[in-house]
């Protein structure tokens, strides 16, 4: 995300027709490529796959800093890549974690690693917009993540364990065989807590998709009604917004992974719910205080902020909690696969249309009426109006997971390939289905 942040500093102030459709590729060559890397990573070496798909999009990200404008369709080939690339170690790495660690631990750890999220994703904007605006070339903004990327890969090489599946859990040394890959999608199919939770994450990836995209081009049209700021004409203009757009990013994504991963430990001691049921309350939550941003934007632009800041730690909350209930519900040699189709779900009902559906709700308003500054604040604060009511429906899909009770199907599936019923940890979440 840190890569993919620094794509976007550049497309907030050029052509939008241009970046929807370099971000279209991207997501879309994301998701074909994560249910591959899914089957590799339940049957392969993974570190040998995580580093050599970190390399691959490292080195395309340099090249394609390189490409001039006449060669657009080049450019547009290299985000494809690196959608590729990028799928590897987002289907893989959470399943390294899961086999490494068990129970609060796990949480822990993968609170750690999803703190990368909203932490590359700030870092992103603000390098990013910092490195395009001093060399006056947006292609410098490309040339930063590489660096990071390449040194992470070697380092994953020397120092990452590939431990066996399930030895977190202590079942690596009686999981007898590994099933067909289309025997594994029915169990997943089947599987309520997994479907659910992953519609739940396919909500919180449409509105993190279009927040993204809109919320520093909506604040900075604020700004323009408030007379504060002038319509941009210049190809290059003023990112302020951007930046503390994305400071808060980082900020509110480092809250929302630990308080997350705190509140759920204390709420495992109450209840084996806690986990969906935390997800639930903080969606829900966020919801209210996102639906605030639009309301006081016109008025403050610090209490947008302030409204942006507390919307965006509730949603954050649910990062790592959403895939250690993955490691909970799904036996270990699924579990990249698992990620894998989470990932596809979550972004071909989230982030791969909703930035291009607000943009394109926003753009009928603006027609239907005038064209004045006001309106084009109004038009596009509607059109992120949806977000709040999709994030309801997250939080909904979390409830649901709280209450699956098909427990048959995946504990039948455990028992056949351990030869006996598995008992159940010490700390249960929310009911194997």
């Amino acid at each position: 995300l840190f890569n993919w942040s620094e794509l976007v500093t550049f497309a907030t102030f050029t052509v939008i027709f241009c970046f929807s459709f370099l971000s279209t590729v991207f997501i879309c060559s994301f998701m074909v490529a994560a249910p591959i890397f899914g089957y590799l990573g339940d049957r392969f070496n993974r570190k040998v796959i995580l580093s050599c798909g970190i390399f691959f999009w490292s080195i395309v990200t340099l090249l394609s800093s390189f490409i001039s404008k006449e060669y657009f369709w080049l450019f547009v080939l290299s985000r494809g890549l690196v959608g590729i690339g990028e799928s590897s170690y987002s289907s893989i790495s959470p399943t390294i974690i899961g086999d490494l660690f068990t129970s609060n631990t796990r949480t822990m750890m993968l609170s750690v690693f999803y703190l990368a999220i909203p932490l590359g994703s700030g870092l992103g904007y603000i390098l990013g917009s910092s490195a395009k605006e001093a060399a006056g070339d947006w292609h410098w903004a490309l040339r930063v993540s590489p660096i990071l990327g390449i040194t992470a890969g070697f380092l994953i090489l020397l120092f990452v364990p590939d431990p066996k599946r399930g030895s977190a859990d202590q079942l690596g040394g009686r999981i007898r065989s590994r099933t067909s890959w289309l025997c594994d999608m029915k169990a997943l199919a089947k599987n309520r807590s997994y479907v659910f939770s992953s519609l739940a994450s396919a909500a919180v990836s449409f509105a993190t998709g279009a927040f993204g995209i809109w919320i520093p081009g909506y604040l900075f049209r604020a700004r323009v009604v408030q007379k504060t700021a002038e319509a941009c004409t210049k190809e290059i203009c003023s990112s302020t917004d951007s930046m503390v757009f994305g400071a808060i990013t980082c900020v509110t994504g480092l809250l929302g992974v630990v308080i997350g991963a705190l509140t759920t430990r204390l709420c495992r001691q109450k209840t084996e719910r806690a986990d969906p049921l935390v997800c639930a309350v903080s969606m829900l939550g966020s919801a209210i205080f996102i639906c605030l941003i639009f309301v006081v934007a016109k008025k403050s632009i610090i209490g947008a902020y302030v409204c942006i800041f507390i919307g965006e730690t509730l949603l954050f909350l649910n990062w790592a909690i959403t895939a250690d209930i993955l490691m909970f519900v799904v036996i270990p040699t699924r579990r990249a696969t698992a990620v894998a189709f989470q990932s596809f779900t979550s972004h071909l009902l989230g982030d791969a249309g909703s930035p291009y559906l607000i943009g394109l709700i926003s753009d009928a308003l603006q027609q239907k009426y005038t064209t004045s500054a006001l309106w084009r604040f109004l038009s596009l604060g509607y059109a992120l109006m949806l977000c709040p009511f999709i994030i309801v429906l997250g939080g909904m899909f979390f409830l649901a997971t709280a209450q699956a009770r098909d427990t048959a199907p995946e504990r039948c599936q455990q028992w056949c390939q351990l030869g006996g019923p598995r008992k159940a940890p010490s700390q249960q979440k929310v009911p194997v289905s």
